[in-house]
């Protein structure tokens, strides 16, 4: 799934691409992409995104956690891509390939794609109108993800770190990648309560989750997305990665075999002798 490092270079990489043009026409091809999270309505959610962003500038691209943004002049499109979605950009109105919705633009066409379709995209007027992203937590690349502040969180919390860290509501955008490489970068048990770390250890978590993001994202923004080629995926995440999706192997710093355990029903890739 991607998280916050991917997101923040599709972002980047989308900017320059889109900001300031116009949507001439949406076509929604797939409904289930723009489903309401009730899981009724599709059709319904389409049409009425296909009328709402017709003739609409882009006015900026942002990121909130795992959401791409795209602000219009009226409203707002939030897209999220879940486990396999994508954005492909075609210089001309004719698409190919699998695509579930497509934004026309002067010069060229945007379109989502999952093609398992958990992914969705969402028009809405603002978004105070979607819970998800009203109740997110901080962002960890933003000025007020302090020390302090994140060692006052810790201290309110008994659940395990690894469960705290993919707490969206506390802090935004980290998934079970990151949240895997920040522990082991800090030298933390992924099982330690969170309420139990030490000022010290906070402080080193804290700075591990921020290096562990900024080198993520430097990785999945070199080379730059490349949405023209609809095969395109980041690479070299794997060159930079400690322990996740690792079990078996060496860690790379005592060569001590990579563990994976449960935690909430997803894995957890920790070494042993260094994470205490």
């Amino acid at each position: 799934m991607p998280e916050l490092p991917e997101v923040e270079a599709v972002a980047r990489a989308l900017r320059p691409l889109v900001q300031g043009r116009v949507i001439r026409r949406c076509r929604v091809i797939h409904a289930i992409a723009v489903r309401p999270s009730s899981g009724r309505g599709a059709k319904q959610a389409a049409s009425a995104m296909e009328r709402r962003v017709r003739q609409q500038k882009i006015r900026a691209v942002e990121r909130r956690g795992k959401y791409l943004i795209l602000q219009l002049e009226r409203g707002v499109l939030v897209m999220h891509f879940r486990l396999d979605g994508q954005l492909v950009w075609f210089d001309s109105s004719k698409t190919s390939g699998h695509i579930d919705v497509a934004l026309e633009m002067n010069g060229g066409t945007l379109g989502f794609v999952d093609r398992r379709h958990f992914g969705r995209v969402q028009w809405t007027a603002s978004l105070d109108e979607i819970p998800a992203i009203q109740h997110l937590g901080v962002d960890p690349l933003t000025p007020e993800f302090t020390v302090a502040r994140f060692t006052q969180m810790l201290k309110r919390s008994r659940r395990p770190l690894k469960l705290f860290l993919l707490d969206q509501k506390r802090i935004a955008g980290i998934g079970n990648i990151y949240s895997s490489e920040a522990l082991w970068q800090a030298r933390l048990d992924p099982r330690r309560r969170a309420h139990r770390l030490s000022a010290g250890k906070a402080r080193r978590l804290h700075k591990a989750i921020v290096d562990v993001l900024r080198r993520a994202i430097e990785c999945c923004s070199n080379p730059v997305p490349n949405f023209r080629d609809s095969q395109w995926w980041f690479q070299g995440l794997e060159s930079i990665l400690r322990v996740y999706g690792r079990e078996g192997k060496s860690c790379r710093a005592c060569r001590q075999a990579v563990r994976r355990i449960e935690q909430g029903g997803r894995s957890t890739f920790f070494c042993a002798r260094c994470q205490r």
